[in-house]
C-alpha cells in the first residue's frame, strides 16, 4: 500500500508538483496539515488505499516530514500502539476506513494513539459520522471534509480511480441498475471536488447522443455544484465562473482507443509491460527500475513527441553531456554512457535519465520494427479512410486482409484491425462479422468486437446515420504512420473557439456569457470587447470522459493548451486506458458482475 513512497525513496526520486498536482498539494497542506500543526509536535499519518495514491501523486516524504509527520502507516494493517503520539487520519469516507479507525479508538482496549485528527477526502455520510461520534468523540480533536476526491495524475490530468465504472455504466445487465446509480452519484461528487479544488463553478455541458450516461452524470454534477457552492466554507453563493465542464461517453471516439500511437508515452504504455508507471530495464548487465513521472523533466519534455523525434533527440542530449565533460570520444552508446557514469558520480543522475529514456525508446522500437510498423499503415488508412497520399480507400476489406492473413500479428492486434475496419464502414452485417471471426479463429474473443455496441458504437448492423465530420488537418505536418488525430482535439478546439453545436452539446443550465458567443454580460461584469479576453484571465476547460481516456487524448489536452495559451485544458476520466486492457474490459461487459474483476492502478 505505501510502497509508492518506499519505491520513490529507493529510486532517489524527487517530486516537483506542477499544475494540478501543485494545486492539490497546496490545498491538502492548508486544509489538513496547517489545520492541526503545532510547533515542535510530531504526528503519525494513517492512510487508506485511495489517500495513499492521492498523496503519492502530489508530494514526497520530505514534504510530509516538513509538516511534522514522522511515520506514514497503512490503516488496514495491524500496528503497534504509540500512545504518546497524536495520529492524523486522512481517509476516504467509506465504511471500511471508518471501521479501521474505530479499531484504533473505539474498542474496549486502550486507544492506540494519544488523540485523533480525522480528515475525509469527501462528504462523510451521517451514518459514519454518528458511528465515530458515538464511539470515541472525546478522542477526536478534528473531524473535517476537505473535498479532494480525485487523483492528480499529471499537471493537466486527473482520474477518479473507479475502473469499475466502465462495467456498471456500459453493461447491458438490468440487475446492475442500482450499482450504476451508486457509481454515478459517487462520480458526480468526485467531479465536484475537481471543480472546487480549481475554485471553479463551470457551465456544465455534455454530448447528447447516442447514450444517456453523459446527460445523467452532467445533471447530477450540476445539481451537486449548486449545492456545494451554497454551503461552501465561506457560506457564500458562488456564481458561474468563466469555465466549462464537458462530460462525454467513451463511445464518442472508438478509433483512438485501439489505433497504435507512435508518440512516446502512448507507444510505451501500449507496447511495453509498464505497470504503476514503473519501467523495468537492463543496463550494464543489471536490472533496474525507473518511475515515469513528472519529476523527471526530460520525460515531461519528450513524452508527447513522436518516437522518431525522440530517437534523434536523446542521443543529441547525450552527445552534449559527453562533449561538455570531454569524458568520451563522441560515443553515445549505452556502454559508453555507463562508463562515463562510473567516472563521474556527481554527473550520474543527469545521465541516468538519458539512459532510461534511450532504453525505453529502444525497447519500443524493438517491438515496433518486426510487426507493428506494417500494421500501422493499415490502421491509419482504415482510421482516416484515405491513404498517405490522400487518396480515398475504396475497398476497406482489401486493406484489412493482409493483417488477418499474417502470422506475425497476435489476436489482439488482429482484433484492433478488425475493429478499425468496422468503425471505418460504420458497422457491418452479421454474416460479414461471423466470417471475419471464423477466419481469424477468434471465436472466444468475439465479444471484444461485438460488445462495442453497448458503448453506442455501430457494430452490427451498419448504421444508417453518417459518421461525424472531422476537421481538415491535411495541411498539418505529421508522420505518415501517425496521421490520425483523436476526436477530443476537435472537441477541445471547438469548445475554446465557441463552435460546439448547442443541440449536440447542450448545457445543463444557462451557460456563462463568456462561452455563449452572444457578447451579453451580467450587469455586475465589466463589459469586454471580446470573449477571448476572459480566457486571458485563466479560464479553464475541464473535460470528463466516462469509461477511461487514452494517453493520446491526454496529449491533446497539453497541445491545445499550448496553442490556446489563454485557456488551460484539464482532462480526466474514471481511469486511464491502454488498448489491451480496454479490450479485456469490453469482453466482460455481457458477463455477470461476479465473474468480473476490477483492477485499480496501485
Amino acid at each position: 500500500m505505501l510502497s509508492v513512497y518506499m519505491k520513490a525513496a529507493v529510486l532517489g526520486l524527487t517530486f516537483l508538483p506542477t499544475g494540478l498536482k501543485s494545486v492539490v498539494w497546496q490545498k491538502i497542506k492548508a486544509t489538513v496539515f496547517d489545520d492541526c500543526k503545532k510547533e515542535g509536535e510530531w504526528k503519525i499519518l494513517l492512510l487508506d488505499e485511495f489517500t495513499t495514491k492521492l498523496l503519492a501523486s502530489c508530494c514526497k516524504m520530505t514534504d510530509l516530514l516538513a509538516e511534522g509527520i514522522t511515520v506514514v502507516e497503512n490503516i488496514y494493517k495491524n500496528r503497534e500502539p504509540v500512545r504518546q503520539m497524536k495520529a492524523l487520519y486522512f481517509l476516504s469516507p467509506t465504511s471500511k476506513s471508518v471501521d479501521c479507525f474505530l479499531r484504533d479508538f473505539g474498542g474496549k482496549s486502550e486507544n492506540k494513539y494519544k488523540a485523533a485528527y480525522i480528515y475525509f477526502t469527501d462528504f462523510c455520510p451521517d451514518s459514519l459520522f454518528n458511528k465515530i461520534k458515538a464511539s470515541c468523540s472525546k478522542s477526536v480533536r478534528r473531524c473535517k471534509e476537505i473535498n479532494i476526491s480525485f487523483i492528480p495524475l499529471e499537471s493537466q490530468v486527473y482520474t477518479l480511480d473507479v475502473p469499475d465504472a466502465f462495467y456498471y455504466c456500459y453493461s447491458p445487465d438490468p440487475s446492475n441498475g442500482n450499482g450504476k446509480d451508486t457509481i454515478m452519484e459517487a462520480m458526480a461528487e468526485q467531479i465536484v471536488t475537481v471543480c472546487a479544488t480549481l475554485d471553479e463553478n463551470p457551465g456544465v455541458r455534455y454530448k447528447s447522443k447516442p447514450l444517456d450516461n453523459a446527460s445523467k452524470l452532467a445533471q447530477l454534477v450540476e445539481k451537486k455544484l449548486e449545492n456545494y457552492y451554497k454551503i461552501d466554507e465561506k457560506s457564500l453563493i458562488k456564481g458561474k465562473t468563466h469555465s466549462q465542464l464537458i462530460i462525454i461517453d467513451r463511445g464518442f471516439d472508438p478509433v483512438s482507443t485501439v489505433v497504435h500511437e507512435l508518440t512516446f508515452q502512448a507507444m510505451a504504455y501500449d507496447l511495453l509491460p509498464i505497470e504503476n508507471d514503473t519501467y523495468k530495464y537492463k543496463t550494464d548487465g543489471k536490472e533496474k527500475e525507473a518511475i515515469l513521472e513528472e519529476d523527471d523533466d526530460l520525460w515531461v519534455k519528450i513524452r508527447h513527441r513522436h518516437i522518431a523525434v525522440v530517437l534523434e533527440e536523446i542521443p543529441k542530449l547525450m552527445k552534449e553531456i559527453s562533449s561538455t565533460k570531454k569524458a568520451t570520444e563522441g560515443k553515445t552508446s549505452l556502454s559508453a554512457l555507463t562508463q562515463l557514469m562510473k567516472k563521474m558520480p556527481h554527473f550520474r543522475k543527469q545521465i541516468t535519465k538519458q539512459v532510461v529514456h534511450l532504453n525505453l525508446a529502444e525497447d519500443c522500437m524493438n517491438k515496433f520494427k518486426p510487426n507493428i510498423e506494417k500494421l500501422c499503415k493499415t490502421e491509419q488508412d482504415l482510421a482516416l479512410g484515405t491513404d498517405a497520399e490522400g487518396q480515398k480507400v475504396k475497398d476497406a476489406m482489401r486493406v484489412l486482409l493482409p493483417v488477418l492473413l499474417s502470422k506475425n500479428h497476435d489476436n489482439y492486434d488482429k482484433i484492433r484491425a478488425i475493429l478499425l475496419y468496422i468503425f471505418s464502414i460504420n458497422g457491418t452485417t452479421e454474416e460479414n462479422l461471423d466470417r471475419l471471426i471464423q477466419n481469424v479463429k477468434i471465436e472466444n474473443e468475439s465479444d471484444m468486437i461485438r460488445n462495442w455496441s453497448y458503448l453506442g458504437v455501430p457494430i452490427v448492423p451498419p448504421s444508417q446515420q453518417g459518421k461525424p465530420s472531422r476537421k481538415d488537418r491535411s495541411a498539418e505536418e505529421t508522420f505518415q504512420l501517425s496521421r490520425w488525430t483523436p476526436f477530443i482535439k476537435d472537441i477541445l478546439e471547438d469548445a475554446i473557439d465557441n463552435r460546439l453545436d448547442s443541440k449536440e452539446w447542450p448545457y445543463c443550465s444557462q451557460c456563462p456569457a463568456v462561452w455563449n458567443g452572444s457578447g451579453a454580460v451580467s450587469a455586475r461584469q465589466k463589459p469586454r470587447t471580446n470573449y477571448l479576453e476572459d480566457r486571458k484571465n485563466g479560464s479553464k476547460l475541464i473535460v470528463f470522459v466516462i469509461g477511461g481516456i487514452t494517453y493520446s487524448e491526454m496529449r491533446c489536452a497539453y497541445e491545445v493548451s499550448q496553442a490556446h495559451k489563454s485557456c488551460e485544458v484539464i482532462i480526466g476520466s474514471t481511469h486511464i486506458l491502454t488498448p489491451r486492457k480496454l479490450l479485456d474490459d469490453i469482453k466482460m461487459l455481457n458477463k455477470p458482475k461476479d465473474k468480473v474483476s476490477f483492477t485499480k492502478d496501485e
